[in-house]
């Protein structure tokens, strides 16, 4: 970055922090106990403090990553102020972490955007910091900064791993991995999508060396056509790929470090017999593919001002009319996954504190054919989804689109937190927007974050069997 942009960009920072921590201060004065699943976690980190590493909460499912961290930063500071007794470990200082975190999250949003958008060097500096900006307030992610759970840290180690992975630090990329697992086992699917790019560029490389040999260079792999002898093309040129000794040696000498972080991952899973641990009756997979359509659904809402526009639309219809058979195939394939794989979690139909309770209660059961009618518009999202990556390697889209489905169906629970990272990781692949589609992004952050802080800390309500103050969250 330029010295007036690092300048710009350091203002933004400290603005970004200030306001956040007049937001915690806000959160805090108004909700002093541990609330939700910070009645498992504050007590767990506390143990920490005092050195309990050997007591675990059977409830918590997660690895002790948020725990260590918040040890590792606590105690120096405790040292350091003299702080003694509960405030060393309190509601509030842990929850600070999250802030910090926050801040983090800002600044490798920003290397990141800098780094995936290198060509495009003109004019762009007030685009990369705004882009910047809004994606650091990202509603579902910021609302978690005040609260004492594992999102602002696992989204923190993820992004951090792929930018060491874009820099070609490959050994800390994996390192940084081993750190977002331990916030998050589901984590390792993001650490897997490091280790699918530079496999993506490895068969680019390939294919290019390929059809140069063939005087076929206006072929590339992004171009190659939906149909069944593209399909078979690519196909073929993948398995020949996969068993190519030089192949395989080229790729292996460069994400070892990411298959040592994948077999030390199976390790796990094999001595745990599972991924979760801690309580699993609540967190069981299964083949939720409409999983996926929501997460297009939540997608489209939140991108729209970066990536509907008329033009767009009409392109739609003009693909519509152009392959009616294509998108009569997969209307019928999501009728078939609606009708024989929706799954219903029951916290989904029992907690009314989450904004999915009101989703589904609202949307989903009006009336059962519902999740069929709304299905035109899952496949209108998902193909705006995919159009985003139009720029994009189609061996590297299909490293994502794997990965998306990895992280999307196996969830039985509708839960908005757990699409933070794979929109994030989304947003940041599309082109740099212009000014006014970003400050109306930005726009819609702010005013989503309001309204849902707002109703956090004004529109509190009691159950009839608890004297306990609930509140409305993500």
């Amino acid at each position: 970055m330029d010295k007036f942009e690092g300048y710009i960009f350091t203002a933004l920072c400290s603005v970004n922090f200030l306001a956040s921590c007049l937001l915690f201060s806000r959160v805090t004065r108004e909700q002093r106990e541990p609330y939700m699943d910070e009645i498992f976690h504050v007590p767990q980190a506390q143990k920490y403090c005092h050195g309990k590493f050997n007591e675990w909460d059977p409830m918590i499912t997660t690895l002790p990553g948020l725990y260590l961290i918040s040890v590792g930063v606590i105690k120096p500071v405790a040292w350091l102020f003299d702080l003694t007794g509960e405030m060393a470990c309190s509601t509030a200082m842990l929850r600070f972490i999250n802030v910090l975190f926050n801040c983090g999250n800002f600044y490798l949003i920003y290397l990141l955007i800098c780094k995936l958008h290198l060509r495009e060097k003109t004019r762009t500096s007030s685009r990369r910091l705004l882009s910047a900006l809004s994606l650091s307030t990202f509603p579902v992610l910021y609302f978690f900064n005040f609260l004492y759970y594992t999102d602002a840290g696992s989204t923190f180690f993820i992004l951090f791993t792929y930018l060491m992975t874009l820099y070609g630090c490959h050994k800390a990329s994996a390192f940084l991995g081993v750190c977002s697992v331990l916030f998050r086992q589901s984590n390792i699917i993001w650490v897997a999508f490091c280790a699918g790019t530079l496999v993506a560029a490895k068969m680019d490389e390939a294919w290019k060396v390929e059809h140069t040999k063939k005087r076929d260079e206006k072929s590339p792999p992004s171009q190659v056509p939906l149909s069944f002898s593209g399909v078979k093309k690519i196909t073929l040129f993948m398995l020949e790929f996969i068993t190519s000794p030089g192949h395989v040696k080229a790729v292996l000498l460069v994400t070892w470090p990411y298959a040592v972080v994948g077999i030390g991952f199976l390790v796990f899973v094999l001595l745990n017999d599972g991924i979760v641990v801690g309580d699993r009756t609540s967190h069981e997979a299964c083949p939720n593919f409409p999983q996926l359509f929501y997460f297009f659904c939540f997608t489209l809402f939140f991108s729209g001002p970066v990536s509907l526009c008329y033009h767009r639309v009409l392109r739609f219809l003009q693909a519509l009319k152009k392959q009616p058979l294509l998108f009569l195939l997969v209307t019928g394939v999501c009728l078939l996954l609606v009708w024989k794989f929706t799954f219903i979690h029951k916290y989904l139909l029992a907690d009314n504190r989450h904004y999915p309770f009101y989703v589904w209660k609202n949307i989903y059961q009006r009336h059962k054919l519902i999740p069929f009618l709304l299905i035109p518009v899952y496949v209108f999202a998902g193909w705006n989804f995919l159009d985003s990556f139009k720029s994009r390697s189609l061996f590297w889209s299909l490293a994502f689109v794997v990965c998306l489905l990895a992280a999307m169906v196996p969830q039985k629970l509708l839960e908005f937190r757990y699409f933070i990272v794979p929109y994030l990781m989304y947003r940041l692949h599309m082109p740099l927007p212009s000014l006014p589609r970003l400050i109306a992004e930005f726009l819609l952050y702010i005013v989503v974050n309001a309204a849902t802080i707002y109703i956090f800390l004004s529109k509190t309500f009691l159950w009839p069997d608890s004297t306990a103050t609930q509140r409305f969250m993500w």
